[in-house]
């Protein structure tokens, strides 16, 4: 039978990058990886990261929709097509301000019987861990049922921080297992077991926010696409998107992390909507944003 494994956690924890390193991490041990991603604007902006590796009908990417409620019918479907085949892995990134609790609740009814039921794995940034102000209740919710916790940039911060981190965690999860990013083990996944921890439900609505996108131009100099980005309010928590940068050819991809970083790498291939930015948080208008890259 072919395990499901969702990926959760709070906005730029690392779930994409935890993913592609899961994905290729099968794919040299010869298993057949199909991956599902959501977001909320234009998931297929990720899914093209995954190109160079998988082929496209590995990749399903589900936008607009949040697969915690809304979008759980569509989620299901897809995981449904999926035949049953030799080495069979699913993997799904769900968006970052998925309500966890519900998503496995919802999840694991109405599949069909190749697969098993389906497991939660959490990312956790130990710098930012339940610092998030009002959003700390969604990234404490993001871990309640997940059977793996992993501990992601855990080498940045002291070991009284990662202790203080887990000790936290176990208050809310005492059933995971928690591990560091450097001591994943890929060929334990497929043998987790769904966790049975009793969760507190948040308020769901508290998980929905809003989001937006507009068009770039299809050129522009990194110091104008800096400029744009430092201008967009911090209580946006998400900042991505994608263009050509300096007279170059090829496309690349840029993002703002809810803690400020900004990261630009190369794009795989042409966006098929363009040159883009998008943002995910409290306050995201396309008119704003539109003003924004206008005067810049």
């Amino acid at each position: 039978m072919e395990a499901i494994i969702t990926i959760v956690g709070f906005l730029g924890a690392g779930k994409t990058t935890l993913l592609k390193r899961i994905v290729q991490g099968y794919i040299d041990k010869n298993w057949n990886p199909t991956i599902i991603l959501n977001d909320y604007e234009n998931a297929n902006l990720d899914a093209q990261n995954f190109l160079s590796f998988l082929k496209p009908e590995q990749i399903s990417a589900l936008s607009g929709s949040c697969i915690c409620c809304t979008g759980i019918d569509q989620l299901r479907n897809e995981v449904n097509k999926i035949p049953p085949r030799e080495k069979g892995i699913t993997l799904i990134e769900a968006n970052g301000t998925t309500d966890a609790v519900s998503l496995m609740g919802f999840l694991g009814v109405g599949m069909e019987s190749h697969f098993l039921p389906p497991v939660q794995i959490a990312v956790v940034d130990v710098r930012n861990w339940q610092q998030r102000g009002e959003q700390n209740e969604l990234e404490a919710n993001q871990v309640q049922v997940s059977s793996l916790v992993i501990l992601n940039f855990a080498s940045e911060v002291s070991f009284e921080r990662q202790i203080m981190v887990e000790e936290q965690i176990r208050k809310i999860n005492s059933h995971a297992k928690l591990v560091t990013w450097e001591k994943l083990d890929i060929d334990e996944l497929p043998k987790l077991h769904a966790n049975d921890n009793e969760a507190t439900k948040m308020e769901h609505h508290k998980s929905h926010w809003s989001s937006c996108s507009v068009d770039l131009p299809d050129s522009m100099s990194s110091e104008r696409l800096k400029s744009i980005i430092d201008q967009i309010p911090k209580d946006i928590l998400r900042v991505k998107g994608c263009t050509k940068l300096d007279q170059d050819d090829s496309y690349s991809h840029f993002e703002r992390t809810p803690s400020g970083e900004i990261y630009i790498r190369q794009f795989n291939g042409e966006p098929i909507t363009g040159a883009k930015l998008l943002t995910i948080g409290p306050g995201s208008d396309p008119e704003k944003l539109l003003k924004i890259v206008s005067k810049n």
